[in-house]
Formats: C-alpha cells, sequence, structure tokens
C-alpha cells in the first residue's frame, strides 16, 4: 500500500488522499524496480460495489494505491479530516504518467476496450509524446478466458517489456482482473476506466467547470443513459445515505467520548 499519504475508510473501503505528483512518483518508482502491483482509481460506483460484495472490497483493500477519481470522494476525504484532498481522476493521471514514462524511457502497454479504441488511443499518444515506447496494446473478447488463453495474455504482457499497463476493462472487472493477475503480470497495472475512450476521442469529456461541481455524472448520464442509468440513479443516493450515516456515527462517537472525558 502507499506510504506517506493519509488514507480514510468510506463506506469501509479505503481511498488514499493523494496526489497526481504522489502517484505518478509512486507508480513510476514501482515500474522502475518491475515490481508487480495494482492501482484502483476509486468513484462512489467502486465503494457501492465494495459494500455489497465483501470479495471486491478485499480486492480494493489489496491495491497499492487507491485514488479519489470522483469528486465526491474527494469531498468524503476533506470531511473525514482529509482537508487537502485533490481529485486523481484516471483520464488525467494517464497522460500524467504518459508523458513522465515518454521522459524516462519507460515501456508502457495498453489492455482493454475494443481494437479500434485502441488504435485511436496509440495513434493520439504518439502524437502527444512522441518519444513514448507503447510495447503493448491488447483487446480481449468480452467473454472469460479460457485458462490457456489467459496464461497466453500474461505471457506476452511480460515478453513485450511493458512496465506500466493501463487496464481499461471498466469497473468492477479491472480491479478483479488487477488482483488476480498480481504476481503474474511483471508491470504496474492501472485501471482507469473510460480513460481509453476519451483519450481516444471516441467520448466527450464533461467540461472542467462541471467536474469540478461535482456533476460529472450527470453529464455522463446523458450521454449514455441506458449504460449508466443504475450507476447513478441508484447508487448515488445509496452513497450519500450510507456516507451521511457513517458521518452522523462518527459525530456521535465523537461527542461521546469528548463527554467521557
Amino acid at each position: 500500500m502507499a506510504g506517506l499519504v493519509e488514507a480514510r475508510r468510506i463506506l469501509g473501503t479505503r481511498v488514499d488522499a493523494t496526489s497526481y505528483g504522489h502517484a505518478a512518483e509512486t507508480v513510476l518508482g514501482w515500474a522502475g524496480r518491475r515490481e508487480s502491483r495494482y492501482v484502483c482509481v476509486a468513484t462512489v460506483n467502486n465503494i457501492i460495489e465494495a459494500y455489497d460484495d465483501p470479495a471486491y472490497r478485499q480486492v480494493m483493500e489489496d491495491a497499492d494505491l487507491v485514488t479519489p477519481d470522483g469528486m465526491p470522494l474527494v469531498w468524503a476525504l476533506r470531511l473525514l479530516g482529509v482537508g487537502a484532498a485533490s481529485r486523481v481522476y484516471g483520464p488525467d493521471l494517464t497522460p500524467v504518467l504518459c508523458r513522465r514514462a515518454a521522459d524516462l524511457g519507460v515501456p508502457v502497454g495498453f489492455y482493454g476496450s475494443t481494437p479500434e479504441v485502441l488504435e485511436d488511443l496509440t495513434a493520439a499518444l504518439a502524437r502527444r509524446y512522441p518519444p513514448l515506447r507503447v510495447v503493448y496494446a491488447a483487446s480481449p473478447p468480452f467473454r472469460p478466458l479460457s485458462a490457456e488463453e489467459d496464461a497466453r495474455v500474461v505471457e506476452q504482457i511480460n515478453a513485450s517489456g511493458a512496465r506500466l499497463l493501463f487496464v481499461g476493462l471498466g469497473a468492477p472487472k479491472q480491479e478483479r482482473w488487477m488482483a488476480a493477475h498480481q504476481g503474474r503480470v511483471e508491470a504496474v497495472m492501472l485501471g482507469v476506466g473510460a480513460a481509453f475512450d476519451f483519450l481516444a476521442g471516441r467520448k466527450r469529456q464533461a467540461p472542467r467547470a462541471v467536474q469540478r461541481l461535482g456533476l460529472e455524472w450527470l453529464f455522463r448520464l446523458a450521454s449514455e443513459p441506458r449504460r449508466l442509468w443504475r450507476r447513478y440513479l441508484y447508487r448515488n443516493p445509496r452513497f450519500v445515505a450510507l456516507f451521511g450515516a457513517q458521518l452522523l456515527r462518527r459525530r456521535l462517537a465523537g461527542t461521546t467520548a469528548g463527554g467521557a472525558r
């Protein structure tokens, strides 16, 4: 797990109050030492999934770094006493790491999405960071892989020499995949969700002002209502209610402790 940063438990799941600078330095340090690690970028969706599924909560717990990808988690960290908490958003962390990897000569790979998205993504990154060494890019089929297929994927990733592997399978699949491959994939794995589509220009990102207001979910819901309605219209209100209860219990516990003194 990442050191030198504060962390808090939000509905039982650890979230690290990291920053782009800290996350990039930490990840590239692991990559330079060829360590097998994984990083989760957490949204409300991850937190509710972990709340409902103890096995997934353990996957999140075992991650080496859990960044607050969504503004609601940044606000939650601040309410839990980390006043300097800031957002570390997958679609922004990815280019930060690619730029630094290009400068340092660290080879990178991409796993997930579709062949068309990967083609556009790698072309866009080549234009932005010409020295970037993309040594692996693969789109798995939309079905579980056989043991033989999975072993072949691991062999190909390791043979490529990639030290950073960006994983775009979507939550919660990408976190489970990374946890299952820690110790097998010889790279730092980062589950960056929709970053592939955004950076490839296949989907529009919410304007920065909308992101700062914490309303990116509304923008994305309007863009993909059939796919995202359950995530945002069911899980977001649950998060507000459950986290409100967590804050209330925390305050009551503090009042009781104060009275005892």
